[in-house]
């Protein structure tokens, strides 16, 4: 009888060969699936199947062979999703198509989308003016623009947005993540500094011997302070869009980083650090901190590693309103001359290999800032990193 199932499957169009059909008789023979027509489909699409591909096709004629079902292969094609058909709106460019368009600059940017505000009244598509899906405007979804304004569009696509017009939800970095290498651990632990802290409690065993000795053999105990790690560390962390690419190492890290320093601060910002910061990412929106409170509560002797890929629009860093997500009052780099101002003692850890680096304006811009102390988010850049920390502090470059 499997024979004619055999035929069914090639009048279906599936590559189904002699050899496969073989392995799945011998399967049967060996009792893989016995007794079960659901053991069977799945022994018979493991053996048969190929590529995932085909799995649509398997299930109609399979349907069709064992319970009669109608086999109309032409349905495959019309019951694809809803959403994967409004899909077919978006223009897809060729790069040399792409390089044609002109990006319109800040400025420009900002002014034309407030008159398209002002001026429309419908929906668009396709176009290259008005706020719309599918095509080469640089206001709305799905389209394609050297710097455009995301407006209605789930998730990024070219990476080339300004500003995104939509709340976006991130998540926190797992503490408890397994780590990849507990060479992360060894690196980091460069910037330990070790002192005497809190009351004698600790036995000094050989200042000890040395007592009892002196005290003609009569136990005389030594106790000193305990010896700790007092470095104090102040870590911000890059989270959403370009980064949602790096989560796996900087949860590595952030896990290294929380079981090696007693005295850890952290917090959450996006691409850029303006006027807040946050420590949980559900509720960034109504519990942030501003920034000038985490310049005012940790002193000038905390280290401040910053983690991130600065991949961003130029603008997040050097205009007023640049930010992508809303419209801040200064600029990004007057938030990072502050914080470095504060903080002199600071490194930014890159997990984007450094051998891109020179290919992203906005990452040259921030290696810049931080006077090149800007190093990879490798076993390797964290050593050079911790190292950088525990040298002294260089000064904060003219503005």
């Amino acid at each position: 009888m499997l024979i004619d199932f055999f035929y069914t499957l090639r009048t279906a169009g599936l590559p189904v060969s002699l050899k496969e059909f073989l392995t799945l008789l011998e399967a049967l023979k060996q009792h893989v699936a016995f007794g079960s027509l659901d053991a069977f489909y799945f022994l018979a699409r493991t053996t048969l199947i190929k590529d995932e591909k085909h799995y649509d096709r398997f299930d109609q004629a399979f349907g069709h062979y064992f319970q009669g079902k109608t086999l109309n292969l032409d349905d495959l094609q019309r019951e694809i999703p809803e959403d994967w058909l409004r899909k077919q709106v978006e223009k897809f460019l060729s790069p040399e198509e792409q390089q044609q368009l002109q990006a319109m600059g800040w400025d420009k940017l900002m002014d034309t989308l407030r008159q398209r505000l002002e001026e429309q009244n419908e929906r668009h598509q396709g176009g290259n003016k008005w706020i719309g899906t599918g095509g080469t405007s640089p206001f709305g979804a799905y389209g394609y623009n050297p710097e455009g304004i995301r407006i209605g569009q789930d998730g990024s696509r070219h990476r080339r947005a300004v500003k995104v017009w939509d709340q976006r939800e991130f998540r926190n970095f797992d503490n408890a993540a397994e780590l990849g290498s507990r060479n992360i651990k060894l690196a980091l632990r460069r910037l330990r500094e070790f002192a005497r802290d809190g009351a004698e409690e600790v036995l000094d065993l050989d200042a000890t011997i040395a007592a009892t000795a002196r005290n003609a053999g009569l136990l005389r105990l030594q106790m000193v302070r305990e010896l700790r790690n007092t470095v104090k560390v102040l870590v911000l962390f890059d989270v959403g869009g370009s980064m949602d690419d790096h989560i796996k190492v900087v949860e590595e890290l952030f896990s290294a980083v929380k079981s090696e320093f007693k005295h850890l601060e952290y917090y959450y910002f996006h691409n850029c650090v303006y006027e807040t910061v946050w420590q949980d990412n559900r509720r960034r929106q109504g519990s942030s901190l501003p920034t000038w409170d985490l310049i005012h509560t940790f002193g000038k002797d905390y280290k401040l590693i910053f983690v991130g890929d600065a991949t961003m629009s130029p603008y997040e860093i050097s205009h007023p309103g640049g930010s992508v997500e809303h419209m801040n009052p200064e600029s990004g780099e007057v938030w990072m001359r502050r914080l470095l101002q504060q903080f002199r003692h600071a490194v930014w850890l890159n997990p984007v290999a450094e051998q891109y680096w020179d290919y992203t304006p906005s990452l040259q811009m921030m290696h810049k800032l931080l006077q090149q102390r800007m190093y990879p988010l490798t076993l390797d850049g964290v050593d050079r990193a911790m190292r950088s920390l525990k040298q002294t502090a260089a000064a904060l470059p003219p503005t």
